[in-house]
């Protein structure tokens, strides 16, 4: 049964439509949305995870390097950088699902996402990394929290440390300069929405600038709400919630699986990075970063780029256009870390920073890179700029980048889940 699998799970992959448009065609403030392809069998193209040979590395820009900031990590995804330089990594993955069902199609689905390297168990740890020496390399690497949750977001307010369980908010007291905290136990601040077997189950967290407020990012159960949508209560949203009360309310509503989360220093607005939905053909819709309005609603699982009506979603949508977001990343390139550049010793202005994790629901691939997008008056300005590369080579993947943070220092640090290394990226 399980070569069966495999062959019709390759089969099913070489099934689908191809794109027609660039990456770049549809990327910047005004992407170009053609008509979207639809059918029976969705284009399908999971690359195959085979991690980094020996001696190898991602491509960075001109004018910087690479180097392993830390290896032998356990499926790493989402990073918290200290006050004193040291740095956290979640290594998490989705939590198990014992009642997993679905016939056939979901068994071939289960079987490309293992070939692509997503269906690790989750160590369900929270790591510290810190380069004592100074020399880019972390030699002290310690379990900071264990048998946790399937965390993800991090952020550290005063003395108090939040994680973002996959089903809770969590709070935990922090000394500076600690190296672990395990054996403390949590506080739980609020619950979070949570189901076994949800498309999105990681949970983002930042904090505002006077840590007042939590703003947690809750992706969508499914791709367009077609297990109905008292499956989605609560989510495709960013939440607020009151650090003294556990008090949460949705911020802003329609984010398919808003990830990253970042503050745009000049105007003091919230960014998010979404995933946009599934199975439309190999143009459309872009993934995109946008300035998040409270209160705004951006249109998932009813509408997409403000007023693009996609059919296949249940019932009418709350009201009858969107908020066109700010700037497409490109189709399906699976944008999910964001970062602001401040303070980055990079050759390049200040903006934003992306991790693509990488396609399966396009052909050629898309993704599988870091990128920046330049910024200027509070507003994206210009292209995306690849700023480290080379994690794909053909159908193989070497890794996948992921959570993007600025260091201590101003290097890059971005989050290789498949080859499970912290690549640290600084001018030459």
């Amino acid at each position: 049964m399980p070569r069966l699998l495999l062959l019709a799970a390759l089969a099913l992959a070489a099934c689908g439509d191809t794109a027609r448009l660039s990456v770049d065609q549809g990327s910047g403030p005004d992407p170009v949305l053609p008509e979207p392809t639809t059918g029976l069998i969705p284009t399908v193209n999971f690359s195959t995870a085979v991690g980094w040979p020996e001696g190898a590395a991602p491509t960075p820009m001109p004018g910087t390097r690479v180097v392993a900031f830390a290896r032998g990590l356990d499926h790493p995804r989402w990073m918290h950088v200290l006050p004193n330089g040291d740095v956290l990594v979640a290594e998490t993955n989705k939590p198990p699902n014992p009642n997993r069902s679905g016939g056939i199609v979901a068994s071939i689905q289960q079987s490309l996402i293992e070939r692509a390297g997503g269906a690790v168990p989750s160590a369900n740890r929270i790591s510290l990394l810190r380069d004592a020496d100074g020399d880019g390399i972390a030699e002290i690497q310690e379990p900071f929290l264990t048998g946790l949750t399937s965390p993800f977001g991090m952020q550290l307010v005063g003395e108090d440390l939040y994680v973002a369980f996959a089903n809770a908010l969590m709070r935990y007291p922090y000394t500076p300069g600690a190296t672990t905290l395990v054996g403390t136990p949590g506080e739980k601040i609020a619950d979070l929405p949570f189901a076994r077997g949800a498309r999105h189950w990681t949970k983002s967290l930042l904090a505002s600038p006077d840590g007042r407020t939590l703003y947690v990012g809750v992706g969508s159960a499914s791709n367009v709400a077609e297990n109905g949508l008292a499956e989605e209560e609560g989510r495709g949203a960013i939440w607020a919630f009151d650090t003294e009360t556990g008090e949460g309310r949705i911020f802003a509503s329609g984010l398919r699986n808003p990830v990253g989360l970042a503050w745009e220093p000049t105007t003091g607005v919230l960014w998010t990075a979404v995933n946009e939905r599934d199975e439309l053909g190999s143009d459309v819709p872009p993934d995109y970063m946008t300035s998040v309005q409270d209160g705004g609603f951006y249109g998932w699982p009813w509408l997409y780029f403000g007023d693009v009506v996609d059919p296949r979603a249940p019932g009418e949508p709350p009201q009858p256009t969107a908020l066109v977001p700010d700037y497409a990343l490109g189709p399906h390139t699976a944008s999910l870390g964001l970062a602001w550049t401040g303070g980055w010793t990079l050759p390049l202005g200040e903006g934003m920073v992306i991790g693509q994790h990488g396609s399966w629901n396009r052909k050629p691939h898309s993704g599988y890179k870091v990128v920046f997008v330049p910024f200027r008056d509070g507003r994206p300005d210009g292209q995306p700029i690849d700023v480290l590369a080379g994690f794909l080579d053909g159908d193989e993947a070497m890794g996948r980048p992921v959570g993007v943070e600025i260091a201590a220092d101003g290097a890059l640090l971005v989050a290789d889940d498949t080859g499970n290394t912290i690549w640290r990226v600084s001018a030459e």
